[in-house]
């Protein structure tokens, strides 16, 4: 085989793998369609139900712009009837007047009720969007790490945008047009009737074929919609994920590959909106046909009856007028589902995010924590990510209040497992973690996170200024306090030689920043926030040699006095420390200060002769 055959083999391969990875990944599982509408349903609810009152308002105002438009055709074949006979007689024109101005104040009121309903229900939607971009919002925030780990960032975008938007169509065109559609229909069957109850009989023998064409039209667009949202989500996740990780994919050549990825879901999301525009162009015109033919039919019987004298002419108009209204709302129609089962499958995504339950939530009565010391008790703990595979076979570890920890080990040993446990990212199997002797399960996340504080090797810089990441770890900081903390970590020197300061914007993802800078300033952060226990999670790992030295210098600030664990490969950050515990398979296999271990001639040992020689 080749070697552009076998590239072509694994490219193909790599998007089948991809497709799949996704596909198990779906929001829904088929046999839980009917429980996710429900929740649907319950959700629209619950963002209708502060504006029931409104929506009571709006419904009479449709009602009203309906009766007076309805009321149009009466008026013509009155003023064709009653009005112009008298003028070709030579009478007078007083009859035609009224009724040319009773029309005039029906179109005046259609039009003025048309512009309250848009006010009206524009504002009302527009609300109703707000709640539920800060329900999501709120709930995305509260969901656990765990959920976010394993639910992409496209597919949240997705939720985001995608959705929310779809259901912006349906507040502000949608259940308007189902409601016009219903009372036009209803009340145009109804006076077709009245004005003549052959030729309206008559109408009404294409109502089965309508209610056909629209059954088998939502049938089909119900199931055509819901992939229309599942591919959409697909597309975003993989332009987002492509995107967000820019470097590596220019770095190892995968431009081609996302290309072919990109491009195999962009199909889909092509071939499946195409079969929508498919059942529209079978549906639309099969209602007009039906409507063309039934005009045509009433137009040839209802002509022969004025020519018999059985039917006046204005009658025949005013038939003819309602005739198109009657089939009107048969697009309206069409063009609702086709919103409304968007919508509904949005809605069904959405209900889904929001109805999961966080793995890490407060208890109903949280303990308060006063004077928090920092002392941390793992009592038998055991966890594990994956049923039966455990991390953490039974951890037994106490810290001391003030005493920094150095955590070390192999990768997979359980060093940042133990991290995200005292953090209260992921709580344990079995057993309990403490602080102070109290469980962290019984304390409220806000307060917790106040008093325990982890700083990553990523070091996340947001959008904004130099000062505005420092007081991240505290909001309502002054301007002095955020300059005593980086001056605290030996930050101050290099953030007050850059241009504009404590005011630089630093760009994505602190982009503008080298990677010391950006350590230096999530210490400050750090600092700035003041807790009792900190959190180091491979914090100097990606720092070259000077930017470790400087960093080194500002930990020595950012530590004293308060309970840490320093979780490092790099044994200069571990000299720093009062204690060193070697981990192996989660369980504690060394525990002493640097220089007991190294002294013991055991595992830590050879891990700092290695380090040695590594320097020399």
């Amino acid at each position: 085989m080749t070697t552009s055959e076998k590239r072509s083999r694994d490219e193909h391969t790599d998007v089948s793998d991809w497709r799949g990875k996704f596909t198990e990944q779906a929001d829904l599982p088929i046999d839980e369609t009917e429980p996710r509408r429900r929740e649907a349903r319950a959700l629209l609810g619950s963002l209708l139900r502060p504006y029931k009152w409104t929506v009571a308002l709006l419904a009479v105002i449709v009602v009203v712009e309906n009766a007076a438009r309805l009321s149009v055709p009466i008026l013509v074949q009155r003023g064709i009837d009653h009005g112009i006979p008298p003028l070709v007689e030579g009478g007078s024109a007083r009859t035609l007047l009224t009724i040319v101005a009773a029309l005039g104040v029906v179109v005046v009121v259609q039009a003025t009720s048309r512009m309250v309903f848009l006010r009206r229900s524009g504002r009302t939607g527009q609300k109703v969007l707000l709640e539920l971009r800060r329900r999501l919002f709120r709930h995305f925030g509260r969901l656990d790490v765990a959920f976010h780990d394993r639910y992409t960032s496209g597919r949240v975008v997705s939720r985001s945008t995608n959705d929310v938007e779809a259901i912006q169509d349906m507040l502000e065109t949608g259940f308007d047009s189902l409601i016009t559609a219903v009372l036009t229909l209803f009340g145009t069957a109804i006076l077709l009737l009245t004005l003549d109850v052959k030729l309206g009989l008559m109408c009404l023998v294409a109502f089965p074929v309508l209610v056909v064409l629209v059954a088998w039209f939502h049938r089909e667009s119900s199931k055509t919609y819901r992939e229309v949202r599942e591919i959409a989500a697909l597309v975003i996740v993989q332009f987002v994920e492509t995107m967000t990780g820019i470097k590596a994919v220019q770095a190892y050549r995968r431009e081609p590959r996302n290309q072919e990825i990109f491009e195999d879901v962009a199909d889909r999301y092509r071939a499946i909106n195409e079969r929508t525009f498919r059942l529209l162009a079978v549906f639309m015109p099969g209602v007009k046909l039906v409507g063309n033919i039934t005009t045509g039919v009433v137009l040839l019987y209802g002509g022969y009856r004025v020519l018999n004298g059985e039917m006046t002419i204005g009658t025949l108009t005013a038939f003819l007028l309602y005739l198109r209204m009657f089939f009107e709302p048969m697009q309206e129609i069409s063009q609702f589902f086709n919103t409304f089962q968007s919508a509904a499958s949005a809605l069904e995504k959405l209900a889904g995010v929001l109805a999961q339950k966080p793995a890490i939530d407060d208890p109903d009565e949280p303990r308060r924590l006063d004077a928090v010391r920092g002392e941390i008790a793992l009592q038998d703990v055991r966890f594990e990510y994956v049923a039966g595979r455990p991390v953490l076979p039974g951890l037994d570890l106490t810290v001391p209040a003030g005493q920094t920890v150095a955590l070390v080990g192999t990768t997979g040993a359980g060093k940042t497992t133990i991290a995200k446990l005292v953090t209260r990212f992921y709580d344990p199997t079995a057993g309990s973690v403490t602080l102070d002797g109290v469980d962290l399960r019984d304390v409220a996340q806000a307060e917790l996170r106040h008093h325990v504080v982890m700083v990553t090797q990523e070091n996340f810089m947001f959008g904004g200024t130099i000062a505005d990441n420092i007081r991240f770890g505290r909001p309502e900081a002054t301007e002095d306090e955020v300059r005593d903390a980086a001056r605290a970590v030996g930050a101050d020197a290099f953030i007050e030689a850059l241009p504009e300061g404590y005011a630089t914007d630093v760009a994505k993802r602190g982009g503008r920043l080298s990677a010391g800078q950006r350590q230096l300033v999530a210490f400050a952060r750090a600092f700035l926030a003041d807790p009792a226990v900190l959190i180091l999670d491979e914090a100097t790992s990606s720092l070259d040699i000077p930017s470790e030295r400087m960093v080194q210098r500002a930990l020595e600030t950012v530590l004293a006095d308060r309970t840490a664990l320093v979780i490092a490969h790099r044994l200069s950050t571990v000299q720093i420390a009062d204690r060193v515990l070697v981990l192996e398979h989660g369980r504690i296999i060394e525990d002493g200060s640097p220089a007991e271990l190294v002294a013991a001639n055991g595992s830590y040992a050879k891990l700092h002769q290695a380090w040695q020689e590594a320097l020399a």
